[in-house]
């Protein structure tokens, strides 16, 4: 599943909540693309972030506190516990047996084998009935039948014995308990071991306007507008469409039948095997057998969509459905030969082929996540999957790609291989992350994805391809996956536990920071420290049972000493200790250290003040002898350490006074982000232009040198290399973002020349900002202007900048939640609270409809986390921390753990001010750069 927000893929910890974030005066949107990383960082990143996904997802299955206190039996760790009893295999399966409904997770006695699904779906009333049999097993003697069910209206039950002497079972009682969302079936007599049943439910629901279950959504064509239905039923979802054992241990296959208006088609899983069509004008659609697969990746529509195809050399039909004037403009052409490329890419690469004899991509306007990879019909919000090269810019396009790229290789970890349990939900998450590198880098070889990357060995691979083969249409949890790697290392005569080496990664909270002091003296040894890396550093102290002192990890340190001539071969360190003592050969004092080449570790690393002065020093003078990955790591390290009292403020400023002459992307963005990250802390203070001025006086030089992309002329696409073309709009966001008079004039004679043209000649890569600078900077003819052509466009990525644009200004955000789609309102919500000008009026709308936007998207926690931290993370007053801490009390403390994050984040913000504002600005005053 892509989680939505790119904060998922580039951050670590608190500073990425802020990192993807712009501001102008004028603002201006941003565009973050992902920093490279090697394979162990990207793999480590997806696991350490997606641990928060992990709670998340747990909390949202099991948030229910009136049962809090009877789930200490519910396990469920690893491939271990499946079906073997209770969960905590200890056999507790009376206690389990007594009222099993009252319990967060569903009892083991059942196990459920296949499903027939037969639904009635009226798009004229948006409701939909069905009829669902399913074959289960008995695994532990037991009366009761407990299934998920959520919003649906049960109408008749019926069980089936289906042993020697089949017949209809007498039902003692049943009924629905909604503290667990389970529906509850007790039998007059027991179901036995090893035997199978069916049970046969009916019911009714509705086809909702949230984005959850068996949703609807609308689209605009030809002046009319249109509906579809979709689902979407990850994590817990599924249970709101139909009856079901919805946990994803519980695999099953399914065979679905929908029955419509014949103006309509619907979509599943698996291939049309017969459509049956009645006079009255209704078509009922009957599906191929699916598969053994988890519930929450079943999944139908029913829409008036269209769409093209292509087939693999291996037989398999790929169709990319979307609305059919996306589909007549060749919007979707891009996504879907890519997809043809990367399923033979991953048939090839993990040596197993691609399970079902379909994949359908469908292009949906609005879906809670960025994607979602139902197995054989992957689900996409518009804006990820369907591109018009003509107007797209260039990091549009990659986004769009890297988001394909995940989603095709869920088809083989998640689908065809699904974790145990939510909490090992970044299982499938981290390789899909890894791989958006290793499959875009195979698409697109020259925009250097894995350049730095580390490859696969043979042997290491091979092990993946043994990881899908061991547990395909099964579950595995993290435990499978490390035996695997073990496994890898031993047959390179390497004896390494991975378990012991990961689990203090995967189970403790965090991740460390390592400090790296020079002893000066002639045994040429240097001490290195570990500790648990935290933005406020004193709540170690102030509540050490959350931030437990004694943290500490196995950690592959990488090192290599240097000066301005010259730079050691790397040695490699396991620090496993607190403190450690090491000697890493001849070194001067004139050499400086280096840790955590090339950003392989998922770490911070800091040095003394010495052995930062020797580095900001071979920057200065000759950056290119460290590399391109280090010197942006260097960057991303020495603003977050600062920004967590581990460094004077000065250092990050310092480090950043060699950028002109820096000549790589990479190095260039880190500092955009940490720099926009410091903006927001400091745009409201009287002092700002010191920092504005230096942030300017930095970018001037790179930025005249570089100059503007070349106006498009009809017909024609221009387009630099990739690192020239991203390196070139990094540099002109800056300055326009930072108020360089001569990127403003630029922004409003572009604007201009479309107005009085009426063509758009503006190059796509730079479109957000000369939007978003022009709006800001010229009168409310150029915002309607924009708004006009923001309706008008058909283009799903010049629509999204558009709308960014239209939010630069003091606007009244109540327009725009009247007037553009509901998925869209959180976005406009955030982007006016990006603008500091517009920050207390994004933060009093959000206080005032707070309980129509949380009944909107409260039960898409992801959309409401989202919301809350794009609209508390750049609150940094006294005063908005006490209106926070009010706002939760009145409110109920509903979405609890986004605003329990909500307040260390400000908190934080409000503690730096206090702390280190003045550092920040009496060095500004004197420093010659300033």
């Amino acid at each position: 599943m892509g989680i939505e927000d790119n904060n998922m893929r580039n951050g670590r910890g608190l500073s990425d909540q802020w990192a993807d974030s712009m501001v102008v005066r004028p603002r201006t949107t941003e565009r973050s693309i992902t920093v490279h990383k090697k394979l162990v960082l990207g793999f480590a990143i997806s696991i350490l972030t997606l641990i928060v996904v992990t709670a998340i997802a747990v909390l949202l299955s099991v948030r229910f506190e009136e049962c809090a206190g009877e789930s200490s039996s519910r396990g469920g760790n690893g491939s271990n516990a499946k079906f073997n009893g209770s969960r905590d295999g200890n056999g507790n399966h009376k206690d389990e047996e007594a009222q099993p409904w009252r319990h967060l997770r569903l009892p083991t006695s059942l196990r459920p084998r296949h499903y027939d699904l037969r639904l009635s779906v009226y798009m004229d009333n948006f409701t939909f009935s069905g009829e669902v049999n399913i074959e289960f097993e008995c695994v532990n003697s037991t009366k009761f039948i407990v299934l998920h069910t959520d919003r649906l209206e049960v109408e008749k039950v019926a069980v089936y014995s289906d042993n020697k002497k089949p017949g209809v079972m007498r039902i003692h009682r049943q009924f629905h308990y909604p503290g667990n969302q389970v529906y509850v079936i007790a039998l007059h007599r027991e179901l036995k071991p090893m035997r199978t049943y069916k049970v046969n439910i009916t019911f009714d629901a509705q086809i909702e306007s949230e984005l959850l279950g068996f949703f609807r959504s609308s689209y605009m064509l030809q002046g009319e507008r249109r509906y579809m239905a979709v689902t979407q039923f990850s994590p817990t979802h599924a249970r709101k469409a139909f009856p079901c054992f919805d946990e994803p241990i519980y695999k099953a296959t399914f065979r679905v039948s929908l029955g419509h208006d014949a103006s309509y088609l619907s979509l599943s899983n698996m291939p049309v095997e017969a459509s049956i069509s009645d006079d009255d004008g209704w078509v009922t659609n009957h599906f191929s057998r699916t598969p053994r697969m988890s519930t929450y990746y079943l999944a139908w529509a029913v829409c008036n969509f269209t769409y093209r195809e292509v087939t693999t050399d291996s037989g398999v039909v790929i169709r990319l459905y979307a609305r059919p004037n996306a589909i007549q403009s060749g919007a979707g052409d891009y996504a879907l030969h890519i997809t043809k490329r990367l399923l033979q890419f991953y048939e090839d690469y993990f040596k197993v082929k691609y399970s079902l004899p379909k994949l359908d991509l469908l292009a949906v306007p609005k879906h809670p996540y960025a994607a979602m990879e139902n197995w054989g019909l992957s689900v996409f919000v518009e804006q990820k999957i369907l591109l018009d090269p003509e107007v797209s810019s260039f990091s549009y396009q990659m986004e769009l790609t890297m988001v394909v790229v995940h989603e095709i290789c869920h088809q083989w970890f998640g689908d065809l291989v699904t974790p145990v349990w939510w909490e090992d939900v970044w299982l499938k998450e981290g390789f899909a992350h890894f791989f958006e590198y290793v499959g875009t880098d195979f698409l697109f070889p020259k925009w250097n994805m894995v350049r730095s990357l580390l490859c696969f060995k043979d042997s290491e691979r091979l092990q993946y391809l043994d990881y899908l083969m061991t547990h395909m249409y099964s579950n595995a949890g993290r435990d499978d996956l490390w035996n695997k790697l073990t496994e890898a290392m031993q047959k390179e005569g390497k004896d390494i536990n991975i378990k012991e080496v990961m689990d203090c990664w995967t189970l403790q909270m965090g991740y460390p920071v390592v400090t790296i002091s020079k002893n000066y003296s002639l045994d040429h040894s240097v001490t290195i420290t570990q500790e648990h890396f935290v933005y406020d550093r004193d709540a170690k102290f102030r509540d050490p049972d959350l931030f437990n002192r004694s943290l500490q990890w196995q950690i592959p340190l990488t090192l290599a000493v240097g000066n301005s001539t010259y730079k050691s071969s790397e040695v490699i360190l396991w620090i496993s200790n607190k403190t450690e003592t090491h000697k890493v050969g001849r070194m001067d004092d004139d050499m400086w250290l280096l840790g955590n080449i090339n950003q392989t570790g998922y770490f911070r690393v800091n040095y003394d003040l010495h052995n930062w002065r020797l580095l900001i020093g071979q920057l200065m003078t000759n950056a290119e002898i460290i590399s391109v990955g280090n010197r942006a790591g260097l960057i991303d390290d020495v603003f977050n350490l600062a920004r967590a009292g581990y460094l004077p403020q000065n250092v990050p400023l310092q480090i950043i006074c060699y950028l002109p002459q820096e000549r790589e992307f990479l190095p260039w963005h880190a500092a955009s982000r940490s720099l926009y990250q410091l903006d927001k802390l400091l745009d409201r203070t009287e002092d700002y232009s010191l920092f504005s001025d230096f942030v300017l006086k930095q970018v001037a030089s790179k930025y005249h040198k570089m100059g503007w992309p070349l106006a498009l002329t009809e017909g024609s696409i221009i387009q630099a290399s990739y690192q020239t073309e991203e390196l070139q709009r990094e540099v002109i966001m800056l300055a326009c973002s930072f108020g360089n008079k001569h990127c403003h004039r630029q922004a409003v004679s572009l604007i201009s020349d479309w107005i009085s043209s009426n063509k758009n000649r503006i190059p796509p890569n730079v479109r957000d900002i000369v939007y978003c600078t022009g709006v800001s900077l010229m009168d409310e003819d150029v915002w309607e202007f924009i708004w006009m052509k923001f309706h008008s466009t058909t283009a799903i990525s010049e629509k999204k900048v558009l709308l960014e644009a239209l939010t630069c200004i003091i606007c009244n955000i109540t327009l725009f939640s009247d007037l553009v789609p509901d998925q869209d309102v959180i976005d406009v919500i955030i982007h006016v609270g990006r603008n500091p000008h517009g920050r207390h009026l994004a933060w009093r709308y959000f206080r005032e409809k707070w309980d129509i936007l949380n009944s909107r998207y409260g039960e898409a926690l992801f959309m409401t986390s989202k919301l809350i931290s794009g609209v508390t993370e750049f609150l940094n007053t006294e005063t908005e921390l006490n209106e926070l801490k009010e706002f939760i009390q009145i409110s109920g403390g509903g979405a609890g753990p986004a605003l329990a994050r909500a307040v260390e984040i400000v908190e934080a913000n409000v503690r730096w001010h206090s702390l280190y504002e003045r550092q920040i600005f009496q060095w500004l005053r004197k420093s010659p750069n300033g």
